[in-house]
């Protein structure tokens, strides 16, 4: 059956899309991303659209990227299922981990569009998960982080056991990020056909959250 991952850039969804590529009769044939009124960043992470689309490049699948405001988000997103519906898709793949609120719409949207959810990270230990992120060999940086949580230092720094055995160490925050503490961005792994070439830019504080600029270095 046909599949589009709904992509952020970042690990869940890079999970996400692998296991369900290790499901027999899975094919994942488009990522959706929503990206900002301004059609330079994702409405998610914050990740360059060209560096999304370079994601896809690299991943050999094609991107439907569709701009959105907040407001409009469920609209434009309803909108983009049902596009892809007629297209012979079926089967929305989705990152979450336990946020009911969050999996309540994903259900709610898909079904009016008439797409079956399938949310393949659902109730797993954060740590089995990142165990299993990093075990399979993707390779990731954090990107975006909350300032009240984990500020500008963490930007840059790759997801691996190390990080993981400092973020346990701190109280009150998820390990994966899944309240909005920090966001990742994924450039190689096993769904990957080659990494994605990219150099780091600056680092800049907007509305509570640090961000670090992803910038091509492709030839």
């Amino acid at each position: 059956m046909k599949a589009f991952v709904s992509w952020s850039g970042g690990k869940e969804s890079s999970l996400a899309c692998y296991r369900a590529m290790q499901t027999e009769n899975i094919a994942v044939n488009y990522l959706l991303n929503m990206i900002a009124e301004d059609c330079k960043h994702s409405r998610s992470h914050g990740i360059s659209s060209i560096i999304l689309q370079l994601q896809a490049e690299a991943l050999e699948i094609p991107i439907v990227q569709r701009r959105t405001s907040w407001e409009s988000y469920e609209q434009e997103f309803k909108k983009t299922v049902s596009d892809l519906r007629k297209e012979g898709v079926e089967i929305g793949i989705f990152g979450d981990i336990d946020l009911q609120e969050h999996r309540d719409w994903v259900e709610r949207v898909c079904c009016d569009a008439g797409i079956k959810p399938i949310l393949p990270l659902w109730k797993e230990q954060r740590e089995k998960l990142l165990e299993e992120l990093i075990g399979v060999g993707f390779k990731a940086i954090i990107v975006a982080t909350q300032d009240r949580f984990l500020g500008k230092r963490w930007l840059g720094r790759p997801v691996d056991l190390e990080l993981m055995k400092q973020l346990k160490a701190l109280d009150g925050i998820d390990l994966c990020g899944e309240n909005g503490e920090y966001h990742t961005f994924v450039y190689d792994g096993p769904i990957f056909k080659k990494p994605v070439e990219f150099e780091v830019g600056k680092k800049y504080l907007k509305e509570g959250h640090w961000l670090l600029e992803i910038i091509s270095s492709a030839k």
